[in-house]
This record gives C-alpha cells, sequence and structure tokens, in this order.
C-alpha cells in the first residue's frame, strides 16, 4: 500500500451534516464529518486519551466529542479543546494535545482524505501538513455535462484489483454481452504508449472496432473521427476521455486499499453526450454497474486460488502494464527509501501487442 497520496474515502452523499461516518483507508480507520457550514474533515477514528473510537461520539458541528470520558477535538484541525475531568490548578496544556487529522478535499460528488506517511511509533500526532497537490478530479471539457458515480467493494489486494482493472485481455470472457461485444469478436490489437508524471498513457487512438457503443458515439456526434485516451498513475488512478468533435466522455476510476486483502473500486464519469436523454444517468450507471458486478464477480473466484498462494506469472505483451505497474510502484518505494529523484521504469514511446 502506498502512502503520501490522495484516496477516495466516502461518496459526498454519505456523509452529512453533524453526522459522524466511518471509513477505513490503507488499514487506517477513519472518522469523516461536516461541519456547521458543509465542510468536509477527516480525524483517525481513536482518541488519543484511551483509544476509544471517536465515530461512537458526538459532533456540534465544530467539536468532536468522545464518548468515553468526553475529551473534546476541532473537527479540522483534531486540537483538543476541552478535558472535564481538569480541575483547577492542573496545568495541562490540552492545547498541545491533538486527535490526527488528514487533509481532506471533495471532489466530484467524493471525500478525498490525503493519507501520509506513518509516523513513528509512539510520535503522537500533530495538526495535518496541508499536501502539495490537490486532490485528483475527472476532466471536464464544457460548463455544462452529467455526472456520476458507482462503487464495488472488491475481496482482493489493491495490486490485483488495480492489474485487473488495466487488463486489456479480460474484456472478450468476463465482458460479455449483446451491446458491447463477444469473445467471437477477438482480433489483434496494436496500441502505442508513452510515459508520464508517476505513470504511462495509452496514447490517443481509434476505439475498437468491435464495441458497439463507440460506433453509436460517433454517430451521434456525427464526427469525422473518435479518440479515447487513457492515462494510469500511482497510486491508484485510471483515467480515460472519449472525445468526438464537440462532444466528449471522460472517466476517473480509482482502486482503494481498504486493508491487505481487500480493496475498493470507485467510478466517477461525465460527459455532454446525450444530455437530453431521459434517464441518462441511470442508464450510464446501469451500464457501469454491469461491468463492475462482472469484475467483482470474477475477482470473488479469483480471490478463491489466491487462498493458496499459488504460483503467478505475467506474460508480453498484454500484461506489460501490469509489469509496469510494480516497476512504478518500486521505483517510488525506492525514492522514497533513498531520498533520491524519481526514476521512471519506461523510457520512450513503446508499441504493444494482443488479441482482444
Amino acid at each position: 500500500m502506498l502512502f503520501g497520496f490522495w484516496y477516495r474515502a466516502l461518496p459526498s452523499e454519505r456523509v452529512r451534516r453533524r453526522k459522524l461516518a466511518k471509513a477505513m483507508l490503507l488499514e487506517t480507520p477513519l472518522v469523516i464529518g461536516r461541519d456547521a457550514q458543509g465542510r468536509a474533515f477527516a480525524l483517525r477514528d481513536a482518541c488519543p486519551h484511551r483509544g476509544m473510537p471517536l465515530s461512537c461520539g458526538s459532533f456540534d458541528g465544530q467539536l468532536v466529542e468522545c464518548s468515553y470520558h468526553g475529551w473534546k477535538f476541532d473537527a479540522h484541525t483534531g486540537q483538543c479543546r476541552e478535558i472535564p475531568s481538569l480541575t483547577a490548578g492542573q496545568n495541562l496544556k490540552i492545547d498541545r494535545i491533538y486527535a490526527g487529522s488528514l487533509a481532506c478535499q471533495e471532489r466530484d460528488d467524493y471525500i478525498w482524505v490525503f493519507v501520509p506517511e506513518p509516523a513513528p511509533a509512539g510520535a503522537g500526532t500533530t495538526k495535518a501538513a496541508e499536501p502539495r497537490i490537490s486532490a485528483p478530479r475527472v476532466p471536464t471539457f464544457t460548463d455544462k455535462f452529467k455526472l456520476a458515480y458507482l462503487t464495488a467493494d472488491m475481496p482482493v489486494s489493491v495490486d490485483h484489483g488495480i492489474i485487473g482493472l488495466m487488463d486489456p485481455a479480460h474484456g472478450p470472457f468476463v465482458h460479455q454481452a449483446w451491446w458491447w461485444r463477444t469473445r467471437h469478436s477477438i482480433h489483434e490489437k496494436q496500441k502505442a504508449f508513452e510515459p508520464i508524471p508517476y505513470g504511462f498513457r495509452m496514447s490517443a487512438h481509434t476505439p475498437s472496432s468491435n464495441s458497439a457503443p463507440y460506433k453509436l458515439v460517433q454517430l451521434y456526434a456525427d464526427a469525422e473521427s473518435i479518440t479515447t485516451t487513457i492515462d494510469f498513475m500511482l497510486p491508484n488512478l485510471r483515467q480515460e476521455t472519449i472525445r468526438a468533435g464537440k462532444y466528449w466522455f471522460s472517466s476517473l476510476t480509482t482502486v482503494t486499499p481498504i486493508t491487505r486483502s481487500h480493496c475498493r473500486i470507485d467510478v466517477v464519469a461525465a460527459w455532454n453526450l446525450f444530455r437530453w436523454l431521459p434517464f441518462g444517468p441511470e442508464l450510464l450507471k446501469y451500464v457501469f454497474a454491469k461491468f463492475v458486478e462482472q469484475d467483482r464477480h470474477t475477482m470473488e473466484k479469483q480471490a478463491e486460488g489466491l487462498r493458496h498462494n499459488p504460483h503467478l506469472m505475467l506474460i508480453d505483451d498484454a500484461d506489460r502494464p501490469a509489469k509496469w505497474y510494480f516497476q512504478l510502484k518500486q521505483a517510488y518505494l525506492e525514492s522514497l527509501r533513498t531520498g533520491g529523484e524519481f526514476r521512471h521504469p519506461i523510457t520512450g514511446p513503446v508499441t504493444l501487442k494482443w488479441k482482444s
């Protein structure tokens, strides 16, 4: 699991004002809420006094109160504001006590939390430092567009979730539908890739000829051509952009580590296609839900095999993106260990071939 990055914690609609919600990221329990003005916050879900989960307490819109001894903490900074058991003359400097706070931003119907590198054991907590970069967001290209999201749990590690997400060869066997494609449409494909910061890009290309939805988009847009670009970036981001004339569709998919053996996939899509179509977002969510459910079902079956720790392999060219992912992780961790510059494992443009 990679620390020092932004992660999606919860859909925005699950976090209400003056209420506390629980979340888990990278095996770190969190309590998430909104203050009286609607601004989201995130704290580690443990009181620094005796470890009681703060999510078991109450929240008045400004201060989170622990249910065990009534200690109160500022929702955004985690700074202790009150300890009811103290008496006059007891000079404990409560402003030096912090419940662990984490940077929090809201983007595209999701609450994102920045998970820093773990502090040394016994180091205590202070106010969270503000990250140097903002949380990611779905690319948009016009002022008016639709937005929808989908989320699903996966019973595998984040590594298996991510390489499953970028795997180009499983489509004809996992994602079968009359309106999409079947295994009988398998044919050879060739795609160009190039390095980008902390990741790689499948360069702009014409979508697969055996995908009916792409043909429908091109017909609707009355465009001479339709192109799609797919990016992957550490720690877990897959961004896809489809352009057809003045119309576009984009998505940002993340695979978030919850524990070492459990991850969650979240897809947020934005588009200006078919905005007039009744129930357009619902229809798109149905399509995405179909794909995600097929992936989830496959992951459940895969998890059965992985319990026995079998020998695994990755092959070229279809599994090269998976190899790049592991190489990117290793390069990032090595740069942290040595304090040196991140050395990108992809040195230039590469063309890959596979059947799908």
